[in-house]
């Protein structure tokens, strides 16, 4: 595809591609979770593009080549801690090696093009691994926090417990927050957001920094200092807050960010 396809291309409706959330998922074909970040990114103005997680390296290299940018998911599971120099805790849940080797795939891809990435929850975590970091591999017993970060204990339908979260008053967070109407305060931005996660970032990758965190001092939005390219990593789950404004902006920033990365290229 010519560059001057592509950016037509991106110019309309940026490709975004989003790995399935597990290889059980993608195997039994369940999509109930995965849906919320497809509709989330095409609201914003972008095309949602599913990725195999059963591709062999050369295939996947091949396949994200062609999209444009990428929306990294939640998921059950946890990364293994033998990524970061870690025994497994007893309450890390079970790894899912071809969902990390996806990630990788697409973090390595997008920090050598200038892709613009979001990255949510497991993919936060994903991310932060990624380039060298470490995880809290479960908040309740590591940190002993009063905050109900996870939904343990709660019915498997119940809703997001909700929390508040101070973001940081510099850089692309701040910006949205900003834009979003929040008022901003001596401290930053407060905001309020929904929370499903047991695992957080413990050591920052490199260049990471930190762009939000709970009142608990629980770290809940980094961000890639050297600002090479638009990359952001959320804790929370914007894709299931449709009426935030916050959460709406997040993915069409993303999809922003992608044009503007593409008509620089």
């Amino acid at each position: 595809m010519s560059p001057a396809t592509t950016l037509g291309r991106v110019s309309l409706r940026p490709r975004v591609g989003v790995p399935w959330r597990t290889s059980m998922e993608e195997t039994k074909g369940i999509t109930s979770k995965l849906q919320y970040y497809f509709d989330a990114a095409e609201a914003a103005g972008g095309s949602p593009v599913s990725i195999s997680l059963s591709l062999s390296k050369a295939r996947l290299a091949a396949e994200i080549a062609d999209l444009d940018a990428f929306v990294l998911p939640g998921a059950p599971a946890d990364v293994n801690p033998a990524l970061y120099n870690a025994p497994v805790h007893a309450k890390t849940h079970e790894a899912d090696a071809k969902r990390e080797n996806t990630d990788f795939g697409i973090i390595d891809h997008a920090f050598a093009t200038g892709k613009p990435v979001l990255a949510i929850c497991y993919g936060c975590q994903s991310l932060n691994v990624c380039l060298g970091g470490s995880l809290y591999q479960d908040i309740s017993s590591e940190l002993r926090t009063d905050i109900q970060h996870s939904k343990e204990g709660l019915p498997a339908d119940a809703p997001d417990p909700i929390h508040a979260a101070l973001i940081d008053s510099g850089g692309e967070l701040a910006q949205l927050a900003a834009s979003s109407g929040i008022e901003k305060r001596a401290h930053g931005f407060d905001v309020r957001i929904n929370t499903s996660h047991h695992q957080s970032i413990r050591d920052l990758g490199q260049g990471l920094r930190v762009a939000a965190v709970a009142p608990d001092g629980v770290i809940e939005a980094v961000e890639h200092e050297p600002h090479k390219h638009w990359v952001v990593g959320v804790q929370w789950h914007p894709e299931r807050m449709k009426d935030d404004v916050l959460a709406g902006m997040l993915f069409r920033a993303l999809v922003q960010a992608t044009r503007a990365a593409a008509a620089g290229r």
